[in-house]
């Protein structure tokens, strides 16, 4: 708790340093920049003896929080900060070649949790594949995002993930090649202070779902870590 209440800070001051710096500058632009959700992603949990990842936003305020108990280990759950679970991601292995990544919305097994559909939180709505070699030829493609159909067997990808997660650069891209979501490094201001690759950015476009954005980065990690 101690190392979250200096990350939170060092964030905090961070903020308000650009924004001292900008200000004058950007007094009279708005850009689509501006209006991106940043996120700082610190890839350790806030609990003792458990594997997880703390999400904090550019205030130095806990957004998300994921807590991998040993228990569930192909099972991980996206909460709030309040500890209210946002999204499930659930890995299955078919014919023993690829892995899938399977994400519901809310809790499973919850249902009272329903879509916009009205569907049940047991159905997915999405899955995520790696990018194996002899199914795409692109080297620059980490990871694909298909969209679930209950009534077809045919795959269409929605979503794709370019660069390497492995440096924490890679982007998520549409369909029309727009960049959704962004991770970064994470670069202080002070020489004296480096973040490394445990704790990096996550930056959500707007009109993506920042919930969704983090469950990306839960997959990326299972894959690439």
């Amino acid at each position: 708790m101690r190392v979250f209440k200096f990350l939170s800070r060092a964030v905090h001051e961070e903020q308000e340093e650009s924004e001292h710096v900008d200000g004058e500058r950007n007094k009279y632009l708005i850009t689509e920049a501006s209006l991106c959700t940043s996120l700082t992603v610190w890839r350790k949990s806030l609990l003792l003896s458990c594997k997880g990842f703390t999400v904090i936003d550019s205030y130095g305020n806990l957004v998300y929080r994921v807590d991998n108990y040993i228990l569930h280990p192909h099972q991980l759950i996206l909460m709030d900060a309040s500890g209210k679970c946002v999204l499930t991601v659930r890995r299955q292995r078919r014919f023993g070649l690829v892995d899938s990544w399977f994400v519901y919305k809310g809790e499973m097994g919850d249902q009272r949790t329903r879509s916009k559909f009205g569907e049940s939180s047991e159905s997915p709505f999405c899955c995520v594949r790696k990018r194996v070699n002899i199914l795409n030829g692109n080297p620059k493609v980490q990871a694909c995002v298909y969209r679930v159909a209950s009534d077809s067997d045919k795959r269409h990808t929605v979503f794709t993930v370019e660069g390497s997660y492995a440096h924490r650069t890679c982007k998520v891209l549409d369909e029309c090649k727009r960049a959704v979501a962004e991770i970064k490094r994470k670069e202080a201001n002070s020489k004296d202070v480096s973040f490394g690759i445990e704790i990096f950015q996550l930056i959500v476009h707007p009109g993506f779902d920042p919930g969704f954005a983090m469950a990306l980065v839960l997959l990326l990690d299972q894959m690439f870590s």
